[in-house]
This record gives C-alpha cells, sequence and structure tokens, in this order.
C-alpha cells in the first residue's frame, strides 16, 4: 500500500464523516479511526485523526510521513501555521462555496483589519443552492482572510483569524 493510497482513504473517511476503518491483506494492516474532541464552546471543538499503520515491509511508510489531517480534514494554509496562538479561527462548518459579500456588487462583509461583534456574518458558504451565513462566534478584529471569493471551501477549512477583542492590543 503506497503513501498516496493511504492519503485517498484518508480523504474518503473525511469526506463521508466515517468513523473508523480498518483493512487487512497479504501482511498489510491499515486501522485509522477518528476521536473527536468535545469542548464547551462549538466553536472550539476540533476533531483529531488517529493513525496506526503497518505497511508491508516491502513498502514500509513511517507513521510521521503519514498525514494527520486536523478539524476534519481541513486543508492547511501555510499562513494559518505563522499566525500568534492569541487568534481565533473561524472554520467552515460545511461543504460549498465561499462569498465575501452578499451580491457581485455589494461590498464584503469585512476585511482584514474589520471590527466584528459576536454574531455578525462574516462570509456566505453556498451549498446545495442554499446561502448559508457564516457568523463570528466572538467579537474581535479580522486578522486574516484565507479563502478565496468564489472558491471552494471544505468542511473545517480555515475561513478567519480573528483578534480576540480582550486580547486587542489598545
Amino acid at each position: 500500500m503506497t503513501l498516496k493510497e493511504v492519503q485517498e482513504i484518508i480523504r474518503h473517511l473525511v469526506e463521508y464523516d466515517i468513523e473508523e476503518f480498518e483493512y487487512e491483506k497479504a501482511g498489510t494492516h491499515l486501522r485509522i479511526r477518528r476521536n473527536r474532541l468535545r469542548s464547551t464552546e462549538p466553536a472550539e471543538a476540533k476533531a483529531v485523526m488517529a493513525i496506526e499503520a503497518n505497511l508491508s515491509p516491502a513498502a514500509p511508510v513511517p507513521a510521521a510521513a503519514l498525514p494527520v489531517p486536523t478539524a476534519a480534514a481541513a486543508p492547511v494554509d501555510a499562513r494559518s501555521e505563522e499566525r500568534p496562538v492569541d487568534y481565533h479561527i473561524i472554520r467552515s462548518p460545511i461543504v460549498g462555496t465561499f462569498y465575501k459579500a452578499p451580491n457581485p456588487d455589494a461590498p464584503p462583509f469585512v476585511k482584514v483589519g474589520s471590527k466584528v461583534e459576536e454574531g455578525q456574518v462574516l462570509c456566505i458558504v453556498e451549498a446545495m443552492k442554499l446561502m448559508n451565513e457564516i457568523e463570528s462566534d466572538i467579537a474581535g478584529e479580522i486578522a486574516e482572510v484565507y479563502a478565496e471569493n468564489k472558491q471552494p471551501v471544505e468542511y473545517g477549512q480555515p475561513l478567519f483569524a480573528i483578534r480576540q477583542s480582550s486580547r486587542m492590543v489598545r
């Protein structure tokens, strides 16, 4: 089993929200289990992918080389890795198309530097012809906008980084 095959399996597990998968054939044993960590605040809920693999000796792939998606396989954005830890990340709750404004002629809901309040609409994610308004769950200032207008977004993909009001430097 190649690394590419394992990555494809992981992608399908995340796409179809499968909690556990086990495969065994000709000395290859692969077990993937998703553990969902719960928090008191939904915005802080995280998904962790645990992978246990014992691949055939002919094509060993170290476990460290396997991708371990977080937040239900959200694509990792290099900018999000460089952000300070005090940023709060707003992630896409669904798969769909990201829109930064209510219509093509309107200004964006928010941009970097915009002050936002809890419950304020940040963007729209269209899924199956339904326009889903994504709201901020905290007050603060938009520090990053990760998604591009009219581009597809995945479940759990980071959309915005918000510097929380209580931590903002005045």
